[in-house]
């Protein structure tokens, strides 16, 4: 996810470096090196565009930088969420550099990114997910002067070699069973056939909402969520 972002960003940078001033002056792309990347989410390779004349610089991830600082982690994963419009992906890829950018590279930029995110959106899943943890992720953004309520659907399965994966993040004005019968329909249409176990919360409909698709799904209740029920019950004060 973050590689393929990084890499299409990349890429759309150095279209927008070689513009017609620099193709004057006999400037052109000249292959391509690699680097190593550092995140929050483990090291990987990254193709890197160069031109001839070495005078393309980067912004999204600069010269002789190898760490990727964990809020721009962040705001790329976001960025994948299902649900976002056209003009959210731009604003929040503006969001993403330090410095301000034309409306030209942004609209390159956005317009590399889309195929990147719509593949990974509607990837194919393995049939099989021994766990799988859903939740959702409740935030304010603000939105043309408004501060609107935002709710982040986030899907996390461990497939039967052990490997943990992201199978899918969406997003939605609120959080309710019935979205997230849109959500397992969607997993579901995209190979997902079986769910061993599935960790929730204790939202209302959210139990028979995945029965209604998994039906030998073993359904649990989260241990965070089971340990927050509890306190409701255990009074603040020793008597």
């Amino acid at each position: 996810m973050l590689k393929g972002f990084l890499e299409a960003a990349l890429e759309a940078e150095m279209d927008a470096h070689l513009d017609p001033v620099e193709r004057e002056k006999g400037n052109k792309r000249n292959g391509k090196g690699s680097k190593t990347i550092k995140s929050s989410e483990g090291s990987f390779q990254i193709a890197t565009p160069e031109d001839r004349q070495s005078s393309f610089a980067p912004q999204i991830i600069k010269k002789r930088e190898t760490i990727l600082a964990d809020n721009l982690a962040d705001k790329i994963i976001g960025l994948y969420g299902l649900g976002m419009s056209l003009r959210d992906i731009s604003a929040h890829i503006k969001e993403m550099y330090d410095t301000d950018i034309s409306h030209t590279v942004l609209s390159q930029i956005t317009d590399r990114i889309i195929p990147e995110v719509k593949a990974w959106q509607g990837r194919p899943l393995e049939p099989v997910y021994c766990i799988v943890w859903l939740d959702a992720m409740h935030y304010k953004v603000r939105s043309e002067g408004r501060v609107e309520h935002k709710a982040l659907y986030n899907i996390l399965g461990i497939n039967p070699d052990g490997h943990k994966q992201v199978l899918g993040t969406y997003i939605s004005e609120s959080e309710g069973a019935n979205i997230w019968l849109s959500v397992l329909t969607d997993l579901h249409n995209r190979g997902l056939k079986d769910i061993l176990i599935a960790c929730i919360d204790n939202l209302k409909g959210f139990r028979e909402a995945i029965e209604s698709i998994y039906t030998k799904t073993e359904v649990q209740s989260c241990v965070v969520h089971q340990i927050r029920n509890s306190l409701k019950y255990v009074a603040s004060k020793k008597p």
